[in-house]
């Protein structure tokens, strides 16, 4: 039997499928509220077992890129209201992906009084789109003080609770990708001499405090965590202490009782390949359901399945442009490849209007 288009037991959420759509960057929130462009985005895409919205600002300082949402006002949550019930109808479960940018971020894409804020003030090398000004220089941003780092956890844990309220089944914890908590869990990005840097337990810390928080607050059954061990996007470096780091991370996780850990290969889009012994690790760790995700087409997800090394896998591109994207693997019928310089502008184009 064909594990990929089986039913599956997420705790207490049944899944039509293994099938996860991964959470993917849109830039389609105008002024950072949910509109009526994505309710429909989302619902087109419900055949799958399981939607992990795209990365969503738990508090303004985290509003780094133009155009992608928040879920910390009443207007966001609001907006965000309109999604699970038409997701929900079409069969399919949704958490809200919670990202914080960190440094990844540019004053001219952040409300007035918002800062670009990070574990270490240490600027990001490269550019930034800034719908006023275009490619800009990453800015120096701030330096976390005890104060910020405290009032950036509760965020989190303000807005999972919005997320749940507004209809949510989950909400999912960005700690991958080179955002705020992939900052303290990296020594490229976190060079801090307090409880939060150093060692591999500190900068262990923010990942753990946050996930902790929010379990209590809605439930381990309605959280996740995401990670990218080996990720090198956003200036994240490898370095040696990496492996033994996601392991204990992984074990940690376990203690807290999240649901799921959402394991991320960026070698696909040229990043290193994360070693099987890593992601074994990580297995044996974490007793939840584990999702594998990264440059996946419907064979090696089966065989993956099949092997026992993943409960789920997630597709990110393929959704794009493919919305109906499980009956086509499950029909084996051909993909429609996406259109790149639409992944990331406002408008229908490139995001509504695939078939």
């Amino acid at each position: 039997m064909t594990k990929l288009f089986s039913a599956y037991q997420l705790g207490p959420l049944g899944l039509a499928n293994r099938v996860v759509m991964a959470p993917m960057t849109r830039n389609r929130a105008t002024g950072n509220i949910p509109n009526d462009l994505m309710v429909t985005y989302y619902s087109q895409r419900a055949g799958t077992g399981l939607i992990v919205t795209e990365g969503v600002a738990p508090n303004a300082d985290g509003l780094g890129y133009s155009r992608i949402p928040g879920c910390f006002s009443a207007a966001q949550a609001k907006g965000w209201a309109r999604v699970p019930p038409a997701v929900h109808q079409q069969g399919a479960r949704i958490f809200m992906q919670l990202m914080h940018t960190g440094r990844a971020s540019h004053p001219l894409n952040l409300p007035e009084g918002a800062r670009a804020v990070a574990p270490s003030a240490l600027v990001l090398d490269g550019k930034i789109w800034t719908d006023q000004a275009q490619m800009q220089d990453y800015p120096v941003p701030v330096a976390m003080t005890q104060a910020d780092i405290d009032h950036a956890a509760q965020s989190y844990v303000d807005s999972a609770k919005l997320a749940i309220s507004a209809g949510f089944d989950g909400v999912e914890l960005h700690g991958a990708n080179g955002y705020l908590i992939d900052q303290f869990l990296n020594p490229a990005s976190n060079q801090r001499a307090d409880v939060y840097g150093g060692s591999v337990q500190n900068r262990n810390k923010f990942a753990v405090d946050v996930a902790r928080a929010v379990v209590q607050a809605v439930g381990g059954d309605k959280v996740g965590i995401r990670f990218s061990p080996y990720g090198v996007f956003n200036g994240m470096a490898i370095h040696p202490e990496l492996d033994a780091q996601f392991e204990q991370l992984a074990q940690q996780m376990q203690e807290i009782g999240l649901a799921y850990i959402h394991l991320v290969d960026h070698s696909s889009m040229g990043a290193p390949v994360v070693p099987a012994v890593v992601k074994e690790a990580i297995r044996k760790a974490f007793s939840g359901t584990l999702i594998l995700s990264g440059g996946y087409d419907a064979a090696r997800a089966e065989a993956d399945l099949q092997a026992g090394r993943a409960d789920l896998v997630a597709f990110g591109r393929p959704f794009i442009s493919n919305p109906t994207l499980v009956a086509k693997l499950q029909s084996g019928s051909d993909l429609i490849p996406p259109d790149f310089s639409t992944f990331y502008t406002p408008g229908e184009k490139g995001y509504t209007d695939y078939l």
